[in-house]
């Protein structure tokens, strides 16, 4: 295949781009579990690709075997709840083997995988990380499947964060519910309709949780 043919390539194309949210890199499959948790992020999140043979400096290594394949497929319909549907590609480039791994953004979320210890766990997608999602945006994701009629009173407290919002970037739920007075739960349920209503958003972070005005 000469350099042309490579350059116009589909698969070099996205490997150009680098990780990102939408997108990540596996030089090899040796853990269904482990990518069971990436699979999650995606679903859970927008959607996005794994490419299994190449290295996180885009280098292509090519994949070992027809195992890995195996591996992925275990790991979408044993280690994911629900399962995540995949769809795997093949891609021969300089005569290796490059599996891109398909996932789709996920209207049954969320989908969980095992963690570390065997416990199924959320995970979300942040930028090039797979992330923990955090017990509000569970609730979230529940109360968006049941489709609660909300009816929210526009009292101190959620005139305090809208006004706060406008005002700086982001808040955290530690600094709304201190600020406001408020308890734990009506602190929780006042986020979660105020999201659910399309005025604020979740920001998820490897640093920080917080929530800021949705434009």
């Amino acid at each position: 295949m000469n350099n042309f043919t490579m350059q116009k390539h589909p698969i070099l194309k996205l490997i150009e781009e680098g990780e990102h949210q939408q997108l990540d890199f596996k030089f090899a499959v040796n853990d269904s579990r482990k990518i069971a948790r990436s699979l999650s992020a995606f679903a859970n999140t927008d959607g996005g690709r794994l490419l299994i043979g190449v290295k996180d400096n885009g280098n292509i290594a090519g994949v070992q075997s027809n195992e890995e394949i195996y591996m992925i497929q275990a790991a979408s319909e044993l280690y994911t709840k629900p399962k995540i549907p995949v769809e795997i590609k093949k891609y021969v480039l300089d005569k290796k083997e490059i599996l891109e791994i398909i996932i789709t953004k996920s209207k049954n979320k969320p989908h969980t995988a095992p963690d570390e210890k065997g416990n199924y766990k959320a995970y979300v997608r942040v930028k090039d990380k797979n992330l923990l999602a955090n017990g509000l945006l569970l609730k979230v994701w529940k109360a968006e499947k049941n489709r609660p009629d909300i009816q929210i009173t526009y009292g101190k407290p959620e005139k305090f964060i809208l006004h706060y919002l406008k005002e700086h970037p982001f808040i955290t739920f530690s600094k709304f519910r201190k600020s406001a007075g408020i308890t734990f739960y009506r602190a929780e349920k006042i986020l979660i309709d105020l999201i659910l209503l399309d005025i604020i958003e979740i920001v998820i972070t490897t640093e920080l949780i917080s929530y800021k005005l949705k434009n």
